[in-house]
């Protein structure tokens, strides 16, 4: 595995996942392109179009080549691993186009859907009510033939399964998820053990950058160049996303586990921490950076 770490793999996603070894990666996370038709651009707003990539197939081909593409996922995951898949429900005509169609023709048990509110509309009409949110669907890779997995530490577990980060703004791919959404997968999945995390369509490398940023190992596969190049500069400059990397971390926190609250006779009802996580990011206590 050694030759595969801490790099960026220019070509096709599928092509290149085949080349890594089998159970060998502890983590990942993607956002692949949607297929949303690049002539098929909102109202206001601007049609997305990726460097390389194609975003208007079949939407038949498109599916069958996302099952391929977490399969060979699945493949090079460790027993007990977990992916983590952004996509989003759209709409054809008036079909609904839901991603839990092919997912669940993989090999992967889903732990979870998670629901990243967006909190801005990408398409803004009327035809129903403005559509906020995506999806981001917990993989698991079963060890030992146990479908219920490791039990998540309660400072992760308290974020719920909202999860409420605006898109990022100041990025010149065309479709990026803001850099908080891996900090909290690989923080909460990884806590501090290392691991190997995997993009296999890396973009401008956010995912990398939160990796490299939580001392964890990656691995990145994109099909352009450009991309690439952005990647590789981010990288080399991480240290200047930290701020936003330690500010998701300040929010993994309790006083006292639900264990703990129910042995002492206290609320076991979620932790109402406002005023105590404006104390925590005050201080600079378990900071990732001192």
């Amino acid at each position: 595995m050694e030759n595969f770490i801490n790099k960026v793999f220019q070509g096709n996603t599928i092509e290149k996942l085949r080349e890594i070894p089998n159970d060998s990666v502890d983590l990942g996370i993607t956002s692949p392109p949607y297929n949303k038709g690049e002539k098929n651009k909102g109202w206001l707003v601007k049609n997305v179009l990726y460097d390389k990539a194609l975003d208007k197939k079949d939407e038949t081909i498109y599916q069958n080549e996302q099952i391929e593409v977490l399969n060979e996922l699945y493949r090079i995951m460790k027993p007990g691993g977990s992916f983590f898949y952004n996509h989003k429900t759209r709409w054809n005509k008036g079909i609904m186009l839901h991603p839990i169609i092919w997912i669940t023709k993989t090999n992967w048990i889903i732990r979870q859907e998670i629901i990243w509110d967006r909190m801005i509309a990408a398409n803004i009409r009327g035809w129903r009510f403005w559509q906020v949110d995506e999806r981001i669907y917990w993989l698991m890779k079963p060890q030992n033939n146990e479908a219920i997995g490791e039990e998540l530490l309660s400072k992760h577990a308290l974020l719920t399964s909202i999860w409420r980060f605006p898109p990022e703004r100041n990025n010149p791919h065309p479709a990026p998820f803001p850099i908080e959404l891996p900090t909290r997968i690989i923080h909460s999945i990884l806590n501090e053990n290392n691991g190997i995390v995997i993009d296999p369509y890396s973009g401008s490398g956010t995912t990398l950058v939160a990796s490299k940023l939580l001392k964890k190992n990656f691995i990145g596969i994109e099909i352009s160049e450009d991309y690439i190049t952005q990647s590789m500069e981010r990288l080399e400059n991480f240290n200047k996303e930290h701020k936003k990397v330690q500010e998701e971390i300040n929010k993994h926190f309790v006083n006292k586990t639900f264990k703990e609250r129910k042995e002492d006779g206290n609320n076991t009802g979620k932790f109402k921490n406002t005023q105590h996580e404006e104390n925590h990011i005050l201080t600079k206590e378990n900071s990732l950076f001192d």
